[in-house]
């Protein structure tokens, strides 16, 4: 009999190539989308769960509000890994991560030519005893125990050292430090919250130890089994009173209860690990995560494209079925029992599903590649063969295919013979023609929202790579690892700064992009009190930086080499005036606090006041910022004016090697790295947009074939129609319109959903756009012309039929 049903099966499908066609590519695209959109919210998900301990390691956050100035950190002052250990049974184990930044990096005895190696990070020796980071050389208990000791991973072991055993030899960073290599891990998994090739043992780090008001660590603990995080919290409070609160006073003359009464405040609480990549929102992260907001939203579209090509399968079988009607009549009148008709319609939906499967993985392999550079990943399809997804995959073509072959085949077996045989009219009834009413409205007010949703961001994006950010971060360019110049810094400077197309150049310690940077507390002169404290950045800049960056000044001046004194001088922005109180902020002076055990302290006279402008993400507010003259070779800067960046460029790389050969040059331009701060934005927008072309598609598949049934079930309609003398225009009008209708209802329910869910997306941003009512209006109009030429192919087909095939049969 199974036989029987796949011969007729596979004959009908090969009769009917182009519904075939349509129901397959429909439905295998619909599951190609689940299933990309399946592997990226997997990956998500897994980030460090490789971990053993994964459940039971957390990260210690800090929040702090000081001096107007409020922080939700990653970080946490040194002592307090070490002191929970000791004075909480509770907590099994400790580590402390330091991340120190890009260094060059070089075999010692080897080549004189660096490499530049991002995120070295100095860590306990417990790193290893925390997180699940397996050795292929040396021993993880002992590796980072001794000073001057580095584990490498394996990619910076073969850089380094090729085929050569790099255990016991040394490796020198920045020139300088001598570091032995103790271990080589494995290359850390893609899915951890932070990467590094480089260990280095804490002991060696440079680091003002034991302050409990500065907070510069990652810290992560293991608690023991069965203890709840939540009722550990309360510790932290015991912590403040021991051990923070004197060093506070110390240094503010101030009680914890005294600076809270004030407006200040700390807080540490834990956070689960496996929650860092996409719930934490805290600053100073490792590296820039994830969002769970987006794998909601992707899981959520995941979920309807599938439910919309579903939708449509059944919808285009339901459309073919009135042109078997006849076929099952004549099978009735041979003999045929109903579950024989409705094993043959369920086994051709089946078929079809499995087709379509099929299809859906060959997509999946192709447009992997291309999905991995949208989304900045690195997945494979290994995880569609795993004992969670397979057996859905497995599964998925079956349901599908009873869901879908399900109303076709017993609507279909339940014709009367002699009703069908003599050409009485076949009635799918009010009811199933509701639900499929109902459907398109669902697909359509789907297709509205993603269509709303990437408008939205797209616009956010442009607003944020547009806005007027108070600097000009256009044609700066920056020379990366530019401490590797050391008393050279300013020859190179000059010697660039006198090329043709360069108009000025600046050494720095910050650029108006996110880093690791702290706060300082500042008081006005001779007020030392907490209530008068300001929490603010410290800048140290050259003579040129203002020039160079294009900031504008709106109070005072610019440092100049005319005034000796500008040396204990300072500018602050607009934002530092204002929390300080400063009606006239020209003359005034502020004390900063440079140590907080010495109690040494500097006095500034504040010279000028700059505009404020935007230094960290437009998710933040703009906050007190100061600069200082110094000399912090972190990066030196350049403004071009040139049609010809590349050859400029690679004359500035000319003058770095003839000043440092064998180090590498290194350079972005300031626009780029400003953009990279919203990739995230720009890759959940192309992916929104993909995703909503594709559900447009798809529903329009699907009003296809329901446009193709209306036809089907009105033909004689207008065949009389015709005959009474209605014209093309007039049936192209009569079968549009339900559909319009439905459209225009889809558009009416998906309006407030979409407005209601892309105000909560923008709440992310304090600088941000109103969403406009055209994006919907647009969005409205796109879906209804989608619609309407869908719709209008079907209806011009029917129209165009000749009323006598229409009739003959009356």
């Amino acid at each position: 009999m199974l036989i029987n049903y796949l011969k007729v099966t596979l004959r009908n499908l090969r009769k009917q190539r182009g519904f075939t066609f349509i129901n397959v590519f429909g439905l295998a695209t619909g599951l190609a989308c689940c299933l990309l959109i399946t592997l990226y919210v997997a990956d998500e998900l897994s980030y460090d769960r490789y971990n053993e301990n994964a459940d039971r390691i957390y990260r210690i956050n800090g929040d702090v509000k000081f001096g107007g100035s409020e922080s939700q950190g990653a970080q946490t002052p040194d002592p307090m890994g070490p002191t929970l250990l000791k004075d909480y049974p509770q907590v099994e184990n400790y580590t402390r991560l330091l991340k120190r930044g890009t260094w060059l990096v070089r075999r010692a005895g080897g080549p004189a030519e660096n490499t530049s190696e991002p995120n070295i990070i100095f860590a306990d020796s417990t790193v290893f005893s925390v997180f699940t980071l397996p050795f292929v050389a040396g021993d993880a208990k002992t590796a980072l125990k001794e000073p001057n000791t580095v584990v490498i991973s394996e990619s910076a072991a073969r850089r380094h050292f090729g085929p050569a055993n790099p255990i016991g030899q040394t490796l020198l960073f920045d020139n300088q430090q001598a570091f032995k290599v103790t271990g080589v891990m494995r290359d850390m998994p893609a899915n951890s919250h932070f990467h590094t090739d480089f260990f280095l043992t804490m002991r060696s780090a440079y680091y003002n130890w034991g302050q409990w008001l500065e907070h510069n660590l990652h810290t992560y603990i293991v608690l023991r089994e069965g203890v709840d995080p939540k009722a550990f919290d309360a510790n932290f409070e015991t912590i403040l009173q021991k051990y923070s609160g004197p060093q506070a006073y110390q240094f503010l003359g101030a009680s914890l209860d005294q600076l809270r009464k004030a407006g200040n405040s700390i807080r540490y609480w834990l956070m689960p690990l496996t929650d860092i990549h996409l719930r934490s929102h805290q600053t100073f992260e490792l590296e820039p995560g994830g969002d769970i907001q987006y794998v909601y939203i992707f899981s959520a579209v995941a979920l309807f494209i599938l439910l919309i090509a579903c939708i449509n399968f059944m919808n285009l079988a339901t459309a073919r079925s009135a042109m078997r009607a006849k076929e099952v009549g004549v099978r009735k009148a041979l003999g045929s029992m109903r579950q024989q008709l409705v094993g043959q319609f369920m086994t051709e939906s089946i078929v079809l599903a499995l087709l379509a499967t099929g299809l859906a993985l060959l997509m999946v392999v192709v447009a992997l590649p291309l999905f991995n550079q949208l989304a900045a990943k690195t997945l494979t399809t290994d995880v569609l063969f795993s004992p969670r997804i397979l057996p859905v995959l497995l599964l998925l073509p079956l349901i599908v295919g009873v869901l879908a072959g399900s109303y076709p085949a017993f609507f279909l077996s339940s014709f009367r013979p002699v009703s069908v045989l003599k050409g009485g009219k076949l009635n799918a009834g009010s009811q199933s023609g509701n639900l499929r009413s109902s459907l398109v409205v669902f697909q359509f007010a789907m297709s509205v929202i993603l269509i709303t949703g990437t408008l939205v961001i797209y616009r956010q994006v442009h607003y944020i790579q547009t806005k007027k950010l108070g600097f000009d971060r256009e044609q700066i360019l920056t020379v990366t690892g530019s401490h590797s110049l050391e008393k050279e810094i300013q020859t190179f400077k000059n010697e660039v700064t006198r090329m043709p197309g360069v108009v000025s150049g600046t050494v720095s310690g910050y650029l108006p992009v996110p880093s690791e940077r702290s706060n300082f507390p500042f008081f006005p002169e001779g007020q030392l009190d907490s209530k008068k404290a300001v929490s603010m950045q410290d800048w140290t800049i050259d003579y040129d930086y203002v020039k160079t960056l294009g900031i504008e000044l709106v109070q005072g001046r610019d440092f100049s080499r005319q005034f000796g004194t500008d040396s204990s001088a300072m500018l602050i922005n607009e934002s530092a005036a204002k929390l300080f109180g400063f009606r006239d902020p020209i003359g005034k002076r502020v004390t900063a606090m440079l140590d907080l055990t010495a109690h040494s302290q500097r006095v500034y006279t504040i010279i000028g006041v700059v505009k404020n402008f935007h230094y960290e993400s437009m998710r933040e507010n703009i906050g007190a910022l100061a600069f200082t003259l110094g000399s912090q070779p972190t990066g030196v800067s350049f403004r071009l004016n040139t049609q010809n960046s590349p050859e400029l460029v690679r004359q500035i790389e000319a003058k770095w090697k003839s000043l440092v050969p064998g180090q590498p040059f290194s350079y972005r331009f300031l626009d780029d790295s400003f953009d990279a701060m919203y990739r995230t934005e720009q890759r959940v927008g192309t992916l929104a947009l993909t995703f909503a072309g594709l559900t447009i598609l798809i529903a329009c598949l699907g009003l296809f074939g329901l446009a193709a049934f209306m036809a089907e079930q009105r033909t004689k309609e207008i065949g009389v129609r015709k005959v009474l003398g209605a014209s093309v225009t007039n049936i192209i009008g009569l079968l549009s319109k339900d559909f319009l209708k439905l459209v225009l209802i889809a558009i009416l329910i998906a309006t407030p959903i979409a407005w209601y869910a892309m105000n909560r997306w923008l709440q992310d941003f304090a600088y941000r756009i109103d969403v406009p009512w055209w994006v919907f209006a647009l969005s409205g109009t796109v879906a209804v012309l989608i619609a309407f030429l869908t719709v209008s192919f079907q209806s011009i087909k029917a129209a165009l039929v000749n009323p006598v095939k229409s009739l003959k049969s009356e």
